[in-house]
């Protein structure tokens, strides 16, 4: 039996030969990418115990999101997704070197770990919409509901396996060995896409003063597209209010549950574990039609039981609901993602996508800073609670706007990517 007649979209996806190799070298690269975080995060705790600490390095990390990825994907746009990714990635295995040279030499401080992560943060944020935008010139457009979904599962499988694996080398060795090893795992990726090559994979001019002009146009594109301007609203209602709880695993595993690092990496694994099988989900779904009311009904459930974590008081059962949360996280930004590809005009797909990123990854910056600071006085339970009490409020405005909206998303004929 052939590839493609399993498992519905998950196997005519992975049919495509060079789609295969992109996210199967990928996915090495994320596992790695989050071994990374994991050390990270808990070196903050260790040497602050402060959730000041873990929003400000999560800022620095996230906020070139905000500051970088439209330029980006302007950039991306105009040069070529492959010229971006190879350089960026080259850039995340010097860093990675470098930081783990910084600690075996015993020059560790807060400050620097600050420094790093804006550098980290900004090699993110320059290839992130090009290596989100790459796989629509990998796949055809009946495939790219399921790879799109594919390269989430791929995110969130690396999002349990990664902390897994460096909460338990934390136990067990230095931070710096872990991570040697995060940085060891950049290089496969770096190989594929240094000899990939792709048709229709962004332009091929040069960087000029006409970018402003493309960001602009870019910009007004999306605020113009009745469609994706409403998937961009919700996308800051998740990224401000719901997202930003990641940043805070350190301080519930230690301050709320009273655990270390393997109670860390068991509250980032729980998210992943749900993300993960929302991923798959979708994957064998494999079609766009419904995905507009995903998107809606994933934010109510987001918002119920981030509430019941955040005083679930015991760290099985907050594994539990953030198992729920982690799935209807990852349904709502996987549908908004497949949604902006299936609609954005071809010429506009790395600005559009470079938004998304900007909301969905870069906006959460901004929540983790405002709420670190909240919560150093007003505690992390009723802070984040709160947030999502809020979330609540967003999700009684948009849903009477999913049966006006939905035709102007799914649709697969030739008016898609016209502003409506």
């Amino acid at each position: 039996m052939k590839l493609d007649s399993l498992f519905g979209g998950i196997g005519k996806a992975l049919s495509n030969r060079q789609f295969r190799r992109y996210w199967t070298t990928n996915a090495v690269n994320t596992v790695g990418r989050w071994i990374y975080r994991t050390a990270v995060g808990w070196m903050v705790w260790d040497l602050t115990k402060d959730p000041k600490w873990l929003g400000i390095v999560a800022f620095a990390d996230i906020f070139p999101m905000v500051v970088l990825s439209i330029v980006a994907g302007a950039i991306s746009d105009r040069i070529g997704y492959l010229k971006v990714i190879r350089l960026m990635q080259i850039g995340m295995c010097l860093m990675g070197a470098a930081f783990a040279g910084v600690v075996y030499a015993g020059y560790l401080t807060i400050e620097l770990i600050v420094w790093i992560s804006i550098l980290h943060g900004t090699l993110e944020a320059m290839s992130t919409p090009a290596r989100v935008s790459i796989v629509n010139s990998l796949v055809s457009k009946d495939e790219l509901s399921p790879a799109i979904a594919l390269n989430s599962a791929m995110f969130n499988a690396a999002r349990v396996v990664g902390p897994a694996i460096g909460g338990m080398m934390l136990l067990w060795t230095e931070p710096g060995t872990v991570l040697v090893l995060a940085t060891a795992t950049f290089i496969p990726f770096y190989i594929l896409v240094l000899f990939m090559k792709v048709e229709d994979a962004g332009g091929d001019g040069r960087i000029s003063w006409d970018l402003i002009e493309d960001i602009k146009n870019g910009v007004v594109y999306a605020w113009r597209h009745t469609g994706i301007r409403f998937l961009m609203l919700m996308l800051t209602a998740v990224g401000l209010l719901i997202r930003p709880v990641m940043e805070f695993a350190p301080g519930f595993a230690a301050q709320v549950f009273g655990r270390g690092p393997e109670g860390y990496a068991m509250l980032l694994s729980s998210i992943g574990a749900g993300a993960m099988v929302a991923s798959l989900w979708l994957a064998r779904r494999g079609r766009s039609e419904g995905l507009t009311s995903l998107v809606v009904s994933s934010l109510v459930v987001q918002s119920i039981t981030l509430i019941l974590f955040a005083f679930s008081g015991n760290i099985y059962v907050g594994s539990a609901f953030l198992v729920g949360l982690g799935y209807f996280m990852l349904i709502g930004g996987v549908s908004s993602q497949t949604l902006i590809q299936n609609t954005v005009a071809s010429d506009m797909r790395a600005r559009a996508m470079s938004l998304f990123i900007l909301l969905s990854w870069g906006l959460p910056a901004v929540g983790a800073l405002v709420i670190g600071w909240i919560a150093s006085f007003a505690g992390l339970q009723p802070t984040i609670a709160a947030g999502a009490a809020l979330a609540l409020l967003i999700w009684l405005w948009a849903r009477p706007q999913v049966a006006r909206l939905a035709p102007v998303l799914e649709r697969t004929d030739d008016g898609a990517g016209k502003p409506g």
